[in-house]
């Protein structure tokens, strides 16, 4: 299929995977994530769907590439060394391989992401 919808307005009834950060690496709460999968490359170096998380502070390393847009909720990414960015409804942005910091979930948040394995 060369055309994939997300169809967000039935996200709640749609099958998805459950996680959470790894122990050793939560700060702050008990974070828990859903994932819905929308589109995955055959190579599965490619994939893009819709992520939620409940609020919890923990470290990330990207290895990977990611474009997000949150759509709902407030978070807050700190990168090692850096600013603390808040994001919101609206706000886009993209992790590139190396970043490494913190993400906080304030309020859960639901973003769309397209991650590119190298």
């Amino acid at each position: 299929m060369t055309f994939v919808r997300f169809p967000l307005d039935r996200l709640e009834t749609m099958p998805f995977e459950e996680g959470a950060p790894k122990p050793e690496r939560v700060l702050a709460g008990a974070p828990r994530f859903r994932t819905w999968t929308f589109e995955e490359s055959a190579d599965g170096k490619l994939f893009a769907g819709v992520w939620e998380s409940t609020p919890g502070k923990w470290r990330i390393v990207y290895d990977e590439w990611e474009y997000c847009s949150i759509l709902g909720g407030v978070s807050i990414v700190t990168p090692d060394g850096g600013a603390a960015v808040n994001l919101r409804a609206g706000d886009a942005f993209v992790l590139q391989p190396g970043f490494s910091g913190t993400w906080e979930v304030v309020e859960t948040t639901r973003k769309l992401f397209v991650v590119r394995v190298p």
